[in-house]
């Protein structure tokens, strides 16, 4: 089957929930304010594409490949990314709700994630060495087995991150944050 082959356009106001979403080869596209609910991704190839203010929540990822992706404003809700083609998987994250999101066992290191919403975002045997969460709500994210070495946490919060489990030399947290990384503990801290 061939390919179709999408370069730079701009899709604005577009409900691909209700008209079908073209699979092929998207490069230097902007989707802005796209409803992409439960729409099937599947085998799609995005390259230096732009999503802005739309709505991913519940989107099928199997083989979706994402190569310098920008989100911004978006919602990503429930996402498996895990299920994305990890082949030169390259995202960041402004201002996004990944709420129920996955990155299983995914190598993202340097992944920025700027003032999201990340809570019971599964990052269970992630590579997230010098990444970035900046202003984040980590609350109820699970860290099991995950590289945080050199991240940078110091401005989020909410979470709870094993030290024990996890491998976290060189990262940065503020004084406020380290308290969860105690949380395993079961003790008292008081001011």
């Amino acid at each position: 089957m061939e390919r179709t082959y999408f370069t730079d356009k701009d899709y604005e106001k577009i409900n691909f929930a209700e008209t079908s979403f073209p699979i092929g080869d998207y490069e230097n596209c902007k989707f802005i304010n796209c409803n992409f609910l439960n729409v099937a991704l599947s085998g799609t190839r995005f390259s230096e594409c732009e999503f802005s203010g739309c709505n991913l929540g519940m989107a099928n990822l199997v083989k979706t490949a994402f190569k310098d992706i920008r989100f911004k404003s978006c919602k990503l809700l429930g996402l498996h990314f895990e299920n994305c083609d990890q082949f030169l998987f390259l995202a960041s994250f402004d201002e996004c709700s990944l709420r129920l999101a996955s990155f299983y066992q995914m190598k993202l290191p340097r992944i920025r994630f700027i003032n999201c919403d990340l809570q019971e975002v599964d990052f269970t045997e992630t590579d997230l060495n010098n990444s970035v969460f900046s202003n984040c709500d980590l609350s109820g994210a699970i860290f099991d087995n995950t590289n945080l070495e050199k991240a940078d946490l110091r401005t989020s919060y909410n979470y709870s991150i094993n030290p024990q489990s996890n491998k976290i030399k060189k990262a940065k947290f503020s004084l406020e944050g380290v308290v969860g990384l105690l949380d395993k503990f079961d003790i008292e801290i008081e001011n």
